[in-house]
């Protein structure tokens, strides 16, 4: 019989919500959003929020109420994700992070800072699944597990602006997708030893 635990090493659990928008139907990206929810990692627990947007003239910018997190996912994870997101040079900006609504409905993350109110929304939510990608998979060195909750329509707003991109349907294997998903019970791994 196999064994029911993964041999990989937890290196992060939590959220992993993120919105791309395109004004092209996903042939150029215009705005992208990476929004975290840190419950445990290395550097402990807390929020991160990435944004690189017309909004923001185009430039990375980050929020966080535990900067060590911010750091800690741009060393380890937003590297190989979005690299644009992992320069150690881009300041943290100290925020309050809060969460709104759901998958029944609306559901709102709203980072509120000293200078900067950043609103990022998700609805009309398609069928949620599990992605599976461990170690190894598209090149990576680590591997994720999240519940994805993949959404037609979503906006991002920089104190009362709102981006003008629309997230773009996208296929995750032979699942319907979208640029707009909710990745709540996200967990990193990577391979022991």
């Amino acid at each position: 019989m196999s064994s029911p635990v993964d041999p990989n090493n937890v290196i992060m659990t939590g959220e992993n919500s993120f919105i791309r928008l395109s004004a092209d139907g996903g042939k150029t990206q215009t705005d992208r959003a990476s929004h975290w929810r840190v419950l445990w990692c290395p550097a402990g627990a807390g929020h991160a929020l990435f944004l690189k947007s017309a909004l923001t003239g185009g430039a990375a910018r980050i929020w966080s109420d535990n900067p060590p997190v911010a750091r800690w996912l741009q060393k380890e994870i937003e590297s190989l994700l979005f690299p644009a997101f992992a320069d150690a040079a881009t300041p943290v900006t100290s925020a309050q992070f809060s969460r709104s609504g759901g998958i029944d409905s609306r559901a709102a993350e709203l980072a509120t800072a000293k200078d900067a109110e950043i609103l990022l929304c998700w609805e009309d939510f398609l069928a949620p699944f599990v992605l599976t990608m461990p170690p190894g998979t598209g090149g990576r060195p680590i591997g994720v597990f999240s519940t994805f909750f993949p959404a037609r329509s979503a906006r991002i707003a920089l104190n009362g602006r709102l981006a003008a991109g629309a997230p773009y349907p996208e296929k995750r294997g032979e699942r319907d997708s979208s640029s707009a998903c909710l990745a709540w019970s996200e967990t990193w791994v990577r391979p022991a030893g």
